[in-house]
């Protein structure tokens, strides 16, 4: 039974999260950390991680950026599983997350689902075919609540297909602030925001005359939450290093 702490408990994705680890029996939420430490009937929650006295088998991030130098300070001094699913990070937090890792296992992806892991080596595999002659587009649809744009997701596929084509790919945000035609080299990426979408991307192979679409829609927050989960079971006691949905998805084919 692995001993799992959620980070933003009293958050709405924290409190998905409970509610999955409670129907299975392989794990058990013990406690929660949250700044909103609110009692909830089911664990103990606390402000921060000095206040934790539990002792975890690893510990599930889906909270805010901020909270990652703490996370990863009480992660490596407790040799402690972090799997990280907050997405917003800059450039020099995805580092601090790199070098964690060659101390304790960090499981890291900017989406939780397994739907959309596949859509990403599905997209890998459509460039290599489909790269020299289409132009791609990617779309991401979030509800209007979501801070960051582009979405993780979204980069997330971006750099899969760019991978697959060898770094080829020249990322475009906006395109209102020039005139000039589509480059051959343009990737690109275009965020939309309104009402109650949970998550939705689409990639768009255009090439002269016909159009390919991969697409993905997330009809709830709880495939996020049963991914996060699934890699908290899957990455404690592992040895140190960087893990993501790969190596999972590896793991249950072999």
């Amino acid at each position: 039974m692995k001993k799992l702490v959620i980070t933003g408990a009293n958050g709405h994705m924290g409190k998905v999260i409970a509610s999955v680890v409670s129907g299975r029996n392989d794990c058990e939420v013990i406690a929660g950390i949250d700044i909103n430490d609110k009692p909830n009937g089911e664990f103990p929650i606390y402000k921060s991680f000095d206040q934790l006295t539990e002792v975890p088998d690893a510990v599930i991030d889906f909270s805010h950026p901020s909270v990652l130098d703490s996370l990863l300070a009480y992660c490596k001094k407790n040799n402690i599983a972090a799997v990280i699913a907050t997405t917003g990070y800059t450039d020099e937090q995805k580092a601090q997350i790199s070098a964690a890792a060659s101390e304790i296992p960090v499981f890291f992806t900017f989406n939780m689902s397994l739907g959309v892991n596949l859509l990403a080596g599905l997209a890998k595999s459509a460039v290599k075919i489909l790269g020299g002659q289409f132009d791609i587009e990617i779309l991401e649809k979030h509800h209007n609540q979501k801070i960051d744009a582009p979405s993780g997701t979204a980069l997330m596929l971006a750099d899969a297909i760019n991978e697959a084509a060898g770094g080829q790919y020249e990322y475009v945000y906006d395109r209102h602030s020039v005139r000039h035609k589509r480059e051959k080299q343009e990737l690109g990426i275009s965020a939309i925001r309104g009402g109650t979408i949970v998550g939705e991307h689409d990639i768009i192979f255009a090439g002269r005359d016909e159009v390919i679409t991969l697409s993905h829609q997330a009809a709830s927050k709880e495939v996020f939450a049963v991914g996060a989960v699934n890699a908290a079971v899957f990455v404690s006691g592992r040895q140190a290093g960087l893990y993501d949905m790969s190596a999972l998805i590896a793991e249950n084919i072999s």
